[in-house]
């Protein structure tokens, strides 16, 4: 007789970290806060400044992405193709200062939306990664 408990697939077992930090609204929370201190944070007023006056279509295709990158529907690829994003962005003078700043807003609102440390750590690296290939001036 067969135990039917080890015949389970990796994959019925692996879960997304879309679905591990909370699925969708986990990832609007994180969405709405990254955009709420970037709006009001003095020390986020460059990265803030590359960004358009209304930040309501940025936060929607942040979320769009953020959904589909940490495993859930592929939202932005749906609605917009190929996110090819360092393209997109190049309209954006990102620096160093820029940079920092997003991902000190990044950083905040993830600690304040996303209770599981080793969570937001397995995120944290490749978001870092990400902000660093975004830049296109010294």
């Amino acid at each position: 007789m067969r135990d039917e408990r080890q015949e389970k697939t990796v994959s019925e077992e692996t879960i997304t970290l879309y679905e591990a930090i909370g699925g969708d609204e986990t990832v609007k929370a994180l969405c709405r806060r990254f955009y709420e201190l970037m709006d009001t944070l003095p020390e986020a007023a460059r990265c803030r400044a590359v960004h358009p006056p209304d930040l309501s279509g940025s936060e929607e295709k942040f979320y769009d992405y953020l959904t589909g990158y940490l495993g859930g529907p592929p939202i932005y690829m749906e609605k917009r193709g190929h996110p090819m994003l360092r393209r997109r962005h190049f309209v954006a003078e990102i620096g160093p200062v820029e940079r920092d700043e997003w991902l000190l807003c990044f950083r905040r609102a993830m600690d304040e939306t996303i209770a599981n440390e080793k969570l937001r750590d397995i995120i944290w690296e490749p978001v870092v990664r990400l902000a660093h290939h975004m830049q296109n001036k010294e």
